[in-house]
């Protein structure tokens, strides 16, 4: 019984806000039509914004990658031209860059002396360290993990790579690992 009075209580109610209104259900359904539409729309230019934004901050990102590249690359250069060369291999200090993020620094060992390098190389994906250098004519030779090595000038051609191929100043390992600056 007093189910059936809550409900009988529900239906007086919604006849009683009804009734006052003049409004059809078919007006009901137009409007809510109209407020999903809008609704929408609100959403839709929310998320236009958004992208807009987040194009920005990507384009912002990519622009100071581009600009600490540049200045990395005129670093170096200008490392090589200050150098006083005691050996051949002395213009090879500075960053050199592989494929796939490899790189390789060289720099002088000034505790060992002239001709003696620190080389910092991330040699393959998961690969990385630090190695003595020796310069041996126009050789630097190290040892690695995976061996004796030996570094020597080239072009791109020379690193066996497709990415490398056409940079002209290279450093070689061997066959399919090299790393250039230009």
């Amino acid at each position: 019984m007093v189910k059936t009075g809550m409900a009988a209580a529900a239906v007086m109610a919604i006849l009683v806000t009804t009734a006052g209104c003049h409004r059809t259900a078919e007006d009901i359904g137009n409007s809510a039509r109209v407020a999903a539409h809008d609704a929408s729309r609100s959403a839709d230019a929310l998320a236009d914004r958004a992208d807009q934004i987040g194009d920005r901050a990507s384009n912002r990102i990519d622009d100071a990658g581009a600009q600490t590249t540049a200045r990395i690359d005129r670093a170096n250069e200008r490392l090589g031209r200050l150098v006083a060369p005691g050996t051949p291999t002395d213009r090879w200090i500075g960053r050199w860059r592989g494929v796939e993020g490899l790189t390789l620094v060289i720099a002088r060992d000034a505790a060992k002396g002239p001709g003696h390098y620190r080389l910092t190389d991330q040699y393959t994906l998961d690969d990385r360290g630090v190695f003595a250098g020796r310069a041996i004519g126009d050789t630097i030779q190290f040892t690695r993990p995976d061996g004796d090595q030996v570094l020597r000038a080239g072009n791109g051609a020379a690193t066996g790579l497709k990415y490398l191929a056409t940079k002209k100043d290279c450093l070689t390992v061997k066959p399919g690992e090299g790393y250039c600056r230009d």
